[in-house]
């Protein structure tokens, strides 16, 4: 088996910056985490801070500190920044490759989607944005890596999409209509998923998007590690 990790992105519509940052770092007793944050509003200073939280995120799960503990401590950052006064949301997807599953941490009030197969189910606990008092906890998911596990997480973007037409977006049948009638790979559910978020927008979305996919697949061919990255801009 093999872990495939893919993401999609777009701005607010005429916003020239994403509020939403992602980071994928390595864990030093191996595996990766992909950590994902949305900082309040939109623009450079919702940039500024989910980069602040992200990157805090980041550097403590690279010294070895659990998920959890680092998102408290990301969201004890942003409190004593800001005094309660702006908040960010965070995901954090980690494959741990010792206990072979994969560890969702979330302070974030969108749900996560887990997928088998054609089984689809939301994890909708409550979840708490970073940043809003001293004693912010994530909640925490773990997940056995097995054949056609497949998650999604997304920013709100995605919950806002087609609101302001009186039609919001249904994840969830989204999802088993994709997963019904093909076996989609990562890219071609996260991009589908942002895609038809932008079409209830009207090409025109209302938030910054961002949606990641991981997905458990058969493996195929050798043993590197592969990553691509599509950054699109005007030049």
């Amino acid at each position: 088996m093999e872990i495939q990790i893919a993401v999609a992105k777009i701005n607010k519509y005429a916003v020239s910056e994403s509020g939403d940052t992602l980071e994928v770092v390595e864990r030093p007793t191996g595996g990766l985490s992909v950590v994902l944050a949305d900082g309040q509003t939109s623009g450079r200073g919702a940039k500024a801070v989910s980069m602040m939280v992200v990157r805090k995120v980041i550097g403590l799960i690279a010294e070895g500190v659990r998920d959890g503990a680092a998102a408290r401590a990301a969201s004890d950052a942003l409190f004593a920044e800001k005094q309660g006064k702006v908040i960010s949301t965070l995901n954090i997807a980690s494959v741990d490759l010792h206990s072979n599953t994969i560890v969702l941490t979330r302070n974030n009030p969108s749900p996560v989607f887990i997928c088998r197969g054609e089984q689809i189910d939301a994890h909708i606990e409550e979840s708490e944005p970073l940043g809003t008092s001293r004693n912010v906890r994530p909640v925490i998911t773990e997940v056995a890596v097995e054949p056609e596990l497949a998650i999604v997480i997304f920013t709100d973007g995605i919950v806002h999409a087609g609101k302001r037409r009186g039609q919001p977006m249904d994840v969830a049948e989204t999802l088993r209509s994709l997963m019904e009638d093909q076996d989609p790979s990562p890219q071609q559910l996260a991009d589908s998923l942002l895609a038809h978020a932008v079409q209830l927008d009207d090409g025109r979305p209302a938030d910054d998007i961002s949606v990641l996919v991981l997905k458990v697949s058969p493996r195929a061919g050798d043993h590197v590690r592969r990553m691509n990255v599509r950054l699109p801009f005007n030049g």
